[in-house]
Parts: structure tokens; sequence; C-alpha cells
């Protein structure tokens, strides 16, 4: 009979993209080799990535360095607006901001993000069924990113306005049967030099 184990699910936001997204700078390629080597000894069982190029190469870098660990793709995985608050939703003093922030969200985005938000959490989160403890990890873009820890710390549907992550960051979420949902590393950069770190962030956010 199976059983529950725990799942260790690790995000990645893609490595630093060219101007025109068409795909990685040299930067970026150099950020996500490193994060590859990084994981090299986690005992993965899959790479899930969103189907743009930025993710779908940071994907295929970092599993070059993960032995038979297949790649997936999954437009889960992908770049959109995972929900779309209204005013009441958000606190007053920062209403406006979060609002004209998300003007720019496209029909498109506005009819399947959230749709495509609710299907990741279905596919990335929750312990498995299964007999052993599952690692993987997905590729993906700073919005699923933060909608997921989000949902990990049980916060408001809105509250992934404002987490960021940096190109090829490191996040790690813990799903124990029985227990809530731990996130265990948030933003970690320790895998890349200083030169690398913090790309995908203005200026004025760096620390």
């Amino acid at each position: 009979m199976t059983g529950t184990a725990t799942r260790y699910l690790y995000l990645a936001r893609h490595g630093e993209a060219l101007p025109d997204e068409s795909g990685l700078t040299e930067r970026g390629r150099r950020q996500a080799a490193l994060l590859g080597r990084r994981l090299r000894d986690v005992p993965s069982t899959a790479v899930h990535h969103g189907p743009l190029p930025r993710a779908e190469q940071t994907a295929r870098l970092i599993g070059d360095h993960l032995k038979g660990v297949p790649l997936h793709v999954s437009e889960a995985a992908g770049d959109y607006v995972p929900h779309l608050p209204e005013r009441d939703e958000l606190p007053a003093e920062s209403a406006d901001f979060c609002l004209r922030f998300l003007e720019g969200a496209t029909d498109e985005e506005r009819k399947h993000g959230p749709a495509l938000a609710r299907r990741a959490l279905e596919l990335f989160t929750g312990a498995v069924a299964a007999d052993e403890d599952r690692h993987e990890l997905v590729v993906t873009h700073n919005f699923l990113v933060a909608w997921l820890v989000r949902d990990a710390m049980r916060a408001p549907k809105w509250r992934w306005l404002g987490l960021n992550h940096a190109n090829a960051a490191l996040t790690v979420i813990r799903y124990a049967p029985g227990r809530p949902a731990a996130v265990l590393v948030s933003n970690d950069m320790r895998h890349l030099p200083t030169d690398l770190r913090w790309t995908g962030f203005a200026p004025e956010l760096r620390v």
C-alpha cells in the first residue's frame, strides 16, 4: 500500500534574460549552470519548466548537472498573473500602487492566469502519495514563485504582489504530511558569485 511522503519543492526563477526575452544572456547561462551544480546532489525526480525560452534554457542548463532527471514543460510553470485582486481585497494604503502595477495585464492573462495558478497548486504543492520523499524543481518566473510562497504561508491571494525573486535564486518549500507547509529557503543566491547576484532586482532593492 502506498503511503504519504514529504514533497520538497525547489523553485527557481530563470536566469538573466536578453532584453527581448528570446533567451538568456551570458550571465544568465552562468547563473543557470551554477544553480545546476548546487542541485546536483539533490535526489531530484523531475524538473518542470515553463514554455518560454528563458525558462526552458535555464532548465536545460540546470539539467546538464542532474544525471537522469527528466525535464517536463508545463504551462502551469509559465509566466502569468496568478491573481488579479479587486480594490477591496487590498490594504487601503497600497491599493492604488498595486492596481497601477496590474494595469498592464493583458486580456489573455486576465482570462487564463488564475486557472493556471490553480493548476500550479494542484501540480506542485502538498504531500505526495508515495513511499519515499519527493524532490522536484520548478524553473519558472517571478510571479509564480511569489504565488507559491504566498500559498505556503497561507497569506491572502493578493499577497503574491511585492514578493520578488532574483534570477537563478533558489526557494525551497517543504510539504510534510500532517504539517503546515514550511518555506525552508527563500531567494537564496549563495551558489552565485557576487557579480551574478541580484539580477532581476532594481538597484535600490539590492541588499
